[in-house]
């Protein structure tokens, strides 16, 4: 079995597009990961519509909005107001949607993590989800707009370089992190800057959706 999963944000592709470039890589069922399966803004990504049209093109759609949905509500998993995405994926609910997930794969389904934002070092999908799934020693690839695709430890090297821009310099004045402890503060503080708050009052649209 190869262990491969792949991520993608709905928000950037038309539906027709959406179709072909899973169809490229072979992409045989879409795991939904938002809290809300609908979206007013890209209306042929609702749930109803998209399980048919997906169905119509061979390919499965599940909804995951419990096992990996953003918008969790227990506060036992936040963290200073803020869903802690580390808290959340240890889970009994969290686990089990990752057990069903190599399980199906075992018996070679190949998945698609789908959620609205276009990049993937901004969107649960990755910071909680594929996170995870790297750590247990698949290859997650995240496909982009242009249907190519960028690895999670390229997304990594990205919020790394993001947080922690003068690391070399940093290093001459003894304040060493390992590369693997840099990459985990990263995670952490993209989880603190993306994470669901109760208090957000701004309107959500496909954010959390």
């Amino acid at each position: 079995m190869t262990k491969v999963l792949y991520t993608i944000g709905y928000s950037c592709f038309k539906i027709e597009d959406f179709i072909n470039v899973l169809k490229k890589y072979n992409i045989n069922c879409v795991i939904d990961v938002r809290s809300n399966p609908n979206s007013k803004f890209h209306t042929d990504y609702n749930k109803d519509y998209l399980e048919g049209v997906l169905g119509n093109n061979g390919i499965y759609y599940r909804n995951y909005a419990k096992e990996f949905g953003a918008r969790q509500e227990n506060t036992k998993y936040f963290t200073d107001g803020y869903l802690d995405f580390d808290k959340f994926s240890k889970s009994e609910i969290f686990l089990s949607g990752v057990e069903k997930l190599i399980k199906s794969m075992e018996k070679n389904y190949t998945f698609a993590l789908m959620c609205a934002e276009k990049d993937p070092a901004t969107c649960h999908r990755n910071i909680m989800i594929a996170k995870e799934f790297k750590k247990r020693g698949y290859q997650v690839n995240n496909i982009w707009d242009n249907g190519e695709i960028e690895t999670q430890d390229d997304v990594e090297k990205r919020l790394i370089n993001c947080y922690f821009p003068d690391r070399n310099q940093l290093s001459l004045f003894g304040e060493q992190l390992t590369e693997e402890e840099m990459i985990q503060q990263a995670y952490s503080l993209r989880n603190k800057e993306i994470g669901f708050k109760f208090d957000d009052k701004k309107e959500l649209g496909d954010l959390y959706e």
